[in-house]
Formats: C-alpha cells, structure tokens, sequence
C-alpha cells in the first residue's frame, strides 16, 4: 500500500497543487516572517527589536486586545445566533430547505463592501436602529453606534454567520432521528435530550464554525475600516497603516506576524477542543 501511495503517478498528479502552494503560499509567508526580523527592508540582520518595539507601546498592546475581543465577541454572537437557525433549518420540512439555504448562503453572495455601507445605513444616528428605539420610546436622542466597536461587532455578526451556520448545519444532518425517538420513549424531555444528545453531537460542528469566524473575524480589514471611520484600529487596520502609509513594512510584517500568531494559537486550542469533542461523540 505504501508503493501504491508514493507511485509516481500520484507524485505527477500532487506536483501542480505543491507548486502552486510554495509559490503563492509559502514563499510569501516565508519572506513575510524574514522581513519581520528587519529592522529594513533587505537587511540581513536578525533582529527582535520590531517585536520588542511592538509589545512595548501601550497602543500597539490595545490594538492586540481589541482585536483579539472582536474575535470572541463576534464568535459567540455568532453561535448564539447561529445554532437556532441551523437548529431550524435541520428540522425543517424540505419543500422549505431551498428558501432556507438561499437566505443562509445571501450574505456570501454579495460584495463585502456593499454589505458593510449597509450597515452604516441601518446604524447611523437617522437610522433604522436608532428609528426603531425612538419610535419604541427606549431612547430620546440618537445612540451613537457607527464608529464604535459595538458597531462594528453588530456588522461583523451579520456578515460572518454564514460561517457559524454551515458547519453546524453539517453536524446536526448527522445525527440519526432514531437517538432523539429512543431518548424520548425513556421518559427524556425535549430539552434533556438536547442537551443529552443533540448539543454533545454538535460540538465538532460548532468547534469548526467557531474556528472559521474568529480566524476571518480578526483578519478582516473592510468592515472594521468602514464602520470604524478610521476612529478604532484593529490589527488589519494598523497593518495597513504602517505598511501602506507609513511605508514601514518591514513593522508591518511584524504585526502581521503577531496576528498570526495569536490565530494560529486559537485555531490550536480549537482544534485540539474539537478532537475531544469527536472523541467524546464517538
């Protein structure tokens, strides 16, 4: 079998896709990670001065954390959100799966750009936001949500839960109807056997979805411009300055290290949180 897998007509067939991935993957990071280290671009010292002058501005650490917080924020909103929808849709009778599939899958099919200049309609001080909380008598005067970071979790909800959605969708069409029938003829109520059996199944599903939103949530640079007005800095947004403005990449490849970093020790832990889960399912 081991012939079998290294015969080289598998090697030709693999050889395309490893070219393709060094060349637009690996190479960039590789060189992305090098310039890191410079204090300029194409010095050849090794140097953690950029990393030490990153942590050691106050500023800089608040980014870091901001950031990080979006991530949870938008993550948990997500799924809060998130499982009722795929709950509903797993349930569902099929003529209506269609209609439900098309309104999951609607904000992946329009431009982030066009979804994010929504949202500052909808959360602009004569908005339908602040329309509705006055017409309901909450608030008298206008709640200031566009250029806030509430604003900007409210939006990024919106436009990541596709992500949240899908693979828990993914778990709950898994789960054999016969598991929630058994547990109902032992005397187990609707909401023991979710919590018995329907939640614990789902957990590889939510793990995934939880991963995939909070990976693309800290790395998005478009929303968090637009509805941010240039007033709250994220990690995305000070690469961006400092690369593209300041025309310091070389600082810029540092943040964009740290970032990575801090997605890739998350996706660790979820992924390792994610393998116990199908342990425990399995």
């Amino acid at each position: 079998m081991t012939a079998k897998l290294f015969a080289p007509r598998e090697w030709q067939l693999a050889l395309p896709l490893a070219i393709f991935l060094h060349l637009f993957y690996v190479a960039p990071l590789a060189v992305l990670l090098a310039s890191s280290f410079q204090t300029a671009p194409g010095e050849p010292s090794f140097t953690l001065a950029q990393y030490g002058q990153f942590f050691q501005d106050a500023v800089n650490r608040k980014v870091l954390l901001d950031t990080f917080w979006l991530g949870v924020q938008v993550t948990l909103a997500c799924l809060l959100f998130g499982y009722p929808v795929a709950y509903v849709y797993a349930n569902a009778p099929a003529k209506w799966k269609g209609i439900l599939t098309f309104l999951i899958l609607l904000p992946l099919l329009t431009s982030s750009v066009v979804r994010t200049f929504g949202w500052v309609v909808i959360l602009g001080r004569q908005g339908l936001v602040n329309s509705l909380l006055q017409g309901l008598g909450i608030t008298q005067e206008p709640i200031r949500l566009l250029f806030t970071h509430p604003g900007v979790a409210i939006a990024m909800t919106q436009i990541q839960l596709p992500f949240m959605v899908l693979p828990i969708v993914a778990s709950l069409s898994q789960i054999d109807p016969r598991l929630a029938a058994a547990s109902a003829s032992l005397g187990g109520g609707a909401w023991r056997t979710f919590w018995k059996i329907t939640f614990p199944l789902t957990l590889p599903g939510i793990i995934s979805g939880c991963l995939l939103v909070f990976a693309i949530t800290v790395s998005s640079f478009v929303t968090p411009s637009i509805i941010g007005g240039g007033q709250i800095m994220y990690m995305p947004t000070l690469i961006y300055q400092q690369g593209v403005v300041l025309l310091n990449r070389s600082f810029a490849a540092t943040i964009s290290a740290i970032l990575l970093a801090m997605v890739l020790i998350v996706v660790f832990a979820l992924s390792n949180l994610g393998q116990k889960s199908r342990d425990y399912v399995h």
